[in-house]
């Protein structure tokens, strides 16, 4: 990956272009990557100025699995196709079916909950059964309109955003996420206000904090995100940042860290205050 940080300048004002020029280099953000021992990026889109900041341009254009960061469009996608009538609806736990070979064994997530609750917990198991309901028809239909990642769900089953070859690059979520803020993606109004009220990690009197962890485990690799935005009285600031490591490093603090770089980063761009 690459150590410099850029500050981008979008060429012209819609910033869903993907044409971007550097604008000036300033200083390199690299050392959080450094404390955790992991290679990755973040993205960063500011909203008003239309500027995009990333410690690796390539990168950010780079695809791989969203894993659990695709419950964002995810929950918006169950909502709008009845899958679910509201984020207090109860999904029943499968019990004996479900396979912790697959997906790991979290017992906190062992139980019937709501959507929100799975969400929150990221509970991936409550989300096959909603895929289950709305079927891969209506997902390439929402996907396509909402322009979100390469559309694949070629792999066998419904858990095509930890497996199989469905991907979605950095700057693609932070597209997706304005699209969730500016409510412009194919979805209703109360829709929206579900999920936003959901992602709410942090909120302070200066700011609202609004977050997806991911992480999934394919071909001896760890890849974990961490993607959402900050809202603040006078701007919006979006991020999506991406680990990738092999297993084999056995990096014990991986999970943590997708948010311990991004804090730190946003910390250092007075984006955000405090721990």
């Amino acid at each position: 990956m690459k150590a410099n940080l850029f500050l981008l300048a979008i060429i012209c004002c819609d910033c869903l272009t993907h044409n971007y020029i550097f604008a000036q280099e300033v200083n390199s953000l690299q050392q959080p990557f450094d404390n955790c021992q992991v290679e990755g990026s973040i993205t960063i889109y500011d909203y008003q100025k239309k500027q995009w900041i990333s410690s690796d341009i390539e990168d950010s254009h780079h695809t791989t699995l969203p894993a659990s960061t695709f419950k964002i469009l995810n929950t918006l996608i169950a909502l709008e196709t009845g899958a679910v009538e509201d984020e207090n609806e109860i999904i029943p736990w499968i019990g004996d079916e479900y396979d912790t070979s697959r997906y790991g064994i979290r017992p906190e997530t062992f139980h019937s909950m709501s959507m929100k609750e799975a969400f929150q917990l990221s509970a991936g198991w409550a989300y096959v059964e909603l895929a289950k309901r709305i079927g891969k028809e209506k997902y390439k239909k929402y996907l396509t309109q909402s322009n979100y990642g390469n559309v694949d769900l070629s792999v066998p089953g419904y858990d095509f955003w930890n497996f199989g070859d469905f991907a979605i690059s950095p700057a693609n979520q932070i597209e997706t996420l304005i699209g969730v803020y500016e409510e412009t993606l194919p979805f209703s109004a109360n829709s929206f206000r579900i999920l936003k009220d959901i992602m709410i990690v942090e909120q302070r009197d200066d700011y609202v904090l609004r977050a997806k962890t991911g992480w999934t485990r394919v071909e001896g690799k760890n890849i974990g995100w961490w993607v959402g935005y900050v809202e603040k009285k006078d701007n919006v600031y979006f991020f999506a940042t991406r680990l990738i490591n092999d297993r084999s490093d056995n990096n014990q603090n991986f999970g943590e860290c997708r948010k311990t770089i991004t804090r730190d980063i946003l910390r250092q761009l007075n984006i955000v205050n405090g721990r």
